[in-house]
């Protein structure tokens, strides 16, 4: 795999995804010194738990060390008005790469362009979070088997869904791959995912009716609505309880087929749900640290 930064999803090919995906496998239940001696930068602007201690936990897995800060925006020198380029670029002295959350899209694009070190994308605004869309397609594998043929359907807030966005780049790489779109009109997601679909000859629908794909979907990818995005505090409130997934819900999908989310979840999976055996969505994060140790390895490896 010849990559330097992971920006977008849209950068990795199949065979660079089968090729991570062998390796994370291969590293399940590993502690290695592969990166001892390497340092990763943990540098984020907006709030988050399970992606910067899954990232902390794959790097020291590996033998490397950290060095972070979560809360950039507010405790970095970026509150006394320093660029994010700049802040890039002294970083780059003090890490051998730099885990980036930021809360504008395409940072971690303009990150890349003034460090000497790899830039991990780990959620850019509304962009894209594409190490989320890389573990999503890797427990759609571990748990279907294929990603090939697979019915994906993504429900919620599709419109400010970064990871909704990244996984759906990831699917288009793979054959006769089906995926629905579930959303009320506001939050339907963008043009740019639909013509990259059509432009990969997958097919996609649309609808505001999650009834009327749940039992033939492979998988159920359930988003928060997500307050943060929102600049109408009313139309958040109308809004955020659009979805909600039940478990009589959940005792009707096919008897392969899993629930997801990203996580964090607001109230959109009831609890009830957790003990169903289609509840992939916490073995999901777990499949996180993987991905993230083999994409470590292979960049500075």
């Amino acid at each position: 795999m010849n990559i330097k930064h992971v920006i977008e999803s849209q950068q990795f090919s199949r065979e660079d995804l089968e090729g991570l995906f062998a390796l994370a496998t291969s590293l399940e239940g590993k502690r290695t010194k592969d990166l001892d001696g390497k340092i990763m930068a943990a540098l984020f602007y907006e709030p988050s738990t399970r992606t910067r201690l899954s990232f902390e936990s794959a790097m020291e897995r590996l033998g490397g060390n950290v060095i972070s800060t979560e809360n950039a925006k507010e405790f970095s020198s970026a509150a006394k008005g320093e660029t994010l380029e700049d802040t890039i670029r002294m970083m780059h002295h003090y890490a051998d790469a730099i885990v980036l959350r930021h809360y504008e899209k395409g940072a971690s694009e303009r990150a890349s362009k003034v460090s000497s070190v790899p830039i991990i994308n780990a959620g850019d605004g509304a962009g894209q979070h594409p190490t989320q869309g890389l573990l999503d397609l890797y427990t759609i594998q571990r748990e279907l088997g294929s990603i090939d043929e697979a019915h994906v359907t993504m429900v919620g807030d599709l419109k400010n869904g970064r990871t909704v966005r990244s996984l759906s780049y990831l699917l288009g790489k793979y054959k006769d791959v089906t995926v629905s779109f579930v959303a009320p009109e506001a939050l339907r997601i963008g043009d740019d995912i639909k013509e990259y679909l059509s432009a990969h000859n997958a097919t996609f629908t649309e609808t505001d009716n999650l009834e009327s794909v749940l039992s033939i979907s492979d998988v159920i990818y359930m988003t928060r609505v997500q307050k943060e995005r929102f600049q109408d505090p009313e139309e958040y409130e109308r809004l955020k309880g659009s979805y909600i997934f039940t478990r009589e819900m959940a005792d009707r999908m096919k008897e392969s087929s899993i629930i997801m989310h990203p996580l964090p979840r607001v109230d959109e999976i009831q609890p009830e749900v957790d003990d169903s055996p289609h509840a992939a969505y916490f073995k999901q994060a777990s499949y996180g640290v993987l991905v993230r140790m083999a994409l470590l390895k292979t960049l500075l490896g």
